[in-house]
């Protein structure tokens, strides 16, 4: 028998068992970003290549992205807290085995599957287990610490992979998640687990649908860079004369479209469907839903481009980075946990709709204050206003979309939830980096042919070689690689002006479209309920 939640812990457990639930999230959302700057050194170690790295961050998000639903439904079947439990052992079995790794093939059981599966596991539960151990209208501050976590070990993975790769090791940092994952499991003991009413059957066909689809749609997304979004490049595959990216992108939303036809058969029948349809016209729910896809489409492609600038545009160092992008963890926790307890009674339309506004600010602000001559001071202000929107956003929505349903589905919201999310974070780190490379390479073959300095042959074999695309290049690498092909002097500074040129262009291109985005959130506003759950309307 699953134990019942006490409606309102006492206020020294309660922050334990907030505590331990944001180190869960915290764990979750680390991993990445702590490899995005180390994937050299990591590729070294393990004898395979950058591009083999990357293979496995893409298997990561793909594991999860396929499992984050029937993951949900497996908490519910064994109780959230157990979910929750069992998560945290396969993770931990899983950044133990990365740490160890010796090759790519175990660090991908380790880290792409195994922590896949556990994250799958985890999340959901996250969700559940902050509904059942807490009263309405205290999960508006319980989920924007979740949250919060989840978004400052974003912030901070960079100054964490940054000072164990140039001081110790990148396998201390999956080291240190072991044991981070012990002191989870032994305070998890404190959680009550989220009621469950009547354990649902699994709906084995429905999770394979699911898997399939959202792995289809994924990965189509986070191949688009390397194949194309429609057209191919030169290099890569086409199939039928397109990109594979169209038709993995329309596999998926097929399947997808099976899968909630399938559901809904099986809700008429009065079996346990994964996600009832009827789920997906409740307006609050699709509001909340909306939002968080919006949000992780904005943060992860600012925490792709932001990283991207201050490391190879002006050259910092892994540690310097993380360090100029920590201002923007100060005002996500300040928004997250000051915003429920000195305005508990706010709107959470006028916050949400509040915190997309930071969020396009902050786009906005840093689109204009990219400049030849400006240093990694620039980064500050912009990531303040989008940490300050980051922090509205995530102390609204996770109290939105659950309180649209009975508590019984929250496990159910939860998987709906990570997987809205996990979709919005591949599309936008997708999105910023093919529109920033496509315009990128336009701007520098554009540079270089009116350029009257670079002779005509060059500019003609540089349209050839470099149409499919020219990677974000620092001075120093662009310069090696020329000295190294024996370039004339004069050509080569004029190609390394054109590049720096270029990639202030291609940062701008793709600011605007995470600015555009951010525009297009607010026409979804309206569906943020205006009053608190379990609040009456004034």
């Amino acid at each position: 028998m699953t134990a019942k939640a006490d409606p309102d812990p006492k206020p020294a457990r309660a922050g334990g068992v907030l505590l331990t639930l944001a180190a869960g999230q915290f764990l979750m959302a680390l991993d990445s970003s702590v490899m995005n700057v180390s994937i050299a050194t990591v590729a070294e170690d393990v004898g395979t290549t950058v591009t083999g790295i990357q293979g496995a961050i893409t298997a990561y998000t793909l594991v999860m992205a396929m499992l984050m639903i029937p993951g949900g439904t497996v908490g519910a079947l064994i109780g959230r807290k157990r979910a929750f439990m069992i998560g945290c052992l396969v993770y931990g079995c899983g950044s133990l085995t990365t740490a160890l790794a010796p090759n790519l093939t175990v660090l991908l059981i380790g880290w792409s599957f195994l922590e896949g599966v556990g994250a799958a596991l985890i999340m959901p539960a996250i969700v559940a287990l902050v509904a059942g151990n807490f009263p309405t209208e205290r999960r508006p501050a319980a989920y924007g610490v979740v949250a919060a976590a989840g978004a400052v070990a974003i912030a901070l993975g960079p100054l964490i992979g940054g000072l164990a790769t140039t001081y110790f090791s990148w396998r201390w940092v999956f080291a240190g998640e072991v044991l981070l994952v012990l002191v989870i499991l032994v305070f998890a003991r404190r959680i009550a687990d989220a009621p469950v009413t009547e354990p649902p059957r699994l709906d084995l066909f429905g999770a394979f649908l699911s898997a399939a689809g959202l792995g289809a749609f994924v990965y189509g997304v986070l191949r688009a860079g390397a194949w194309g979004w429609v057209r191919p490049k030169p290099d890569a595959p086409a199939w039928l004369g397109v990109s594979p990216t169209v038709w993995l992108v329309l596999a998926g939303l097929l399947l997808l479209w099976f899968f909630l036809r399938w559901e809904a058969r099986l809700a008429r029948g009065g079996g346990d469907p994964l996600v009832d349809p009827a789920m997906l016209r409740n307006r609050q729910l699709t509001g909340g839903l909306t939002m968080f896809f919006f949000q992780y489409l904005v943060q992860m492609g600012v925490f792709f481009l932001v990283p991207l600038y201050l490391s190879v545009a002006l050259g910092l160092s892994a540690l310097s980075t993380g360090a100029h992008i920590l201002p923007l963890s100060v005002t996500l926790l300040a928004a997250a946990l000051l915003i429920p307890r000195f305005f508990p009674d706010v709107s959470p339309r006028r916050v949400v709709r509040l915190g997309v506004f930071a969020l396009l600010a902050g786009a906005v602000v840093l689109m204009a204050a990219l400049d030849a001559d400006a240093g990694a001071e620039v980064v500050t202000l912009p990531l303040l206003l989008i940490g300050l929107g980051m922090g509205a956003l995530a102390s609204q929505l996770g109290a939105v979309t659950v309180s649209a349903v009975p508590d019984e589905e929250s496990a159910r919201v939860g998987g709906l939830q990570n997987s809205v999310t996990n979709l919005g974070a591949s599309i936008g780190t997708a999105l910023a980096g093919s529109i920033m490379i496509a315009v990128l390479t336009s701007s520098f073959l554009t540079s270089v042919d009116q350029n009257p300095a670079i002779p005509a042959e060059v500019k003609s074999r540089a349209s050839v070689e470099l149409q499919s695309g020219i990677p974000f290049l620092s001075d120093a690498q662009l310069s090696d690689a020329l000295d190294e092909a024996g370039v004339d002097p004069a050509v080569a500074d004029a190609a390394l002006d054109a590049n720096a040129a270029a990639r202030l262009d291609g940062l701008r291109a793709a600011l605007a479209i995470l600015a555009g985005a951010s525009v297009v959130a607010l026409f979804f506003t309206s569906r943020i309920p205006g009053t608190q759950p379990g609040r009456a309307r004034p």
